[in-house]
């Protein structure tokens, strides 16, 4: 099995493509190693003293680490981990426990969440995947779009100026109800 690395904005954050399925749907985000309960990899992930955070998407896995880690102590254990994971025959997750996507919107409003979550899809959330995140939707009130950023994206020294200037314009262009975007922590 050929793991491939690869950097993201978020310098403290690290993209690792095993060749292979990760989820099938949705995505999951582990902030804590006390939420990785249901995921048999994250857990051996989050065994590699300095990891911080896991998220999977896809076709790929975040890992997030410590200030002050270094990720040439970091990559080999956590390559060792997911070698060992995929080897071991084990789900990524058990059940369907941990997986997130977009969040329900019912009432007036449901026709403009419908393009919201639309744009998200097509336009949003494959660029922020190839940066090792995600972005779901989470709410829509008096033309202010609430955004969940996750993986590399949660903490990422541009994740503002994703949003604001890449994303609420996007938004704004095309929905004119949009007036404002803003991140929702979890």
């Amino acid at each position: 099995m050929f793991i491939q690395t690869e950097s993201t904005p978020n310098p403290a954050t690290m993209k690792f493509l095993p060749g292979r399925e990760v989820l099938a749907t949705g995505s999951a985000d582990f902030p804590t190693a006390e939420s990785a309960g249901p995921s048999p990899l994250a857990r051996r992930i989050f065994a590699t003293p300095g990891v911080t955070a896991v998220f999977f998407g896809p076709d790929f896995i975040s890992v997030t680490k410590e200030d002050g880690e270094d990720w040439a102590h970091l990559k080999p254990a956590i390559l060792g981990a997911i070698m060992d994971h995929y080897q071991s025959g084990e789900p990524v997750i058990e059940g369907e426990a941990g997986t997130v996507d977009h969040a329900d919107h019912d009432g007036p409003d449901a026709e403009i969440v419908g393009q919201i979550k639309e744009l998200l899809d097509t336009r949003v959330r494959p660029a922020v995947a190839q940066d090792g995140g995600d972005i779901t939707f989470h709410g829509f009130d008096r033309g202010v779009v609430y955004l969940h950023m996750q993986g590399a994206c949660a903490g990422c020294p541009s994740s503002t100026m994703t949003l604001k200037m890449g994303i609420e314009n996007l938004l704004r262009h095309y929905i004119p109800e949009v007036t404002e975007v803003r991140p929702v922590a979890f």
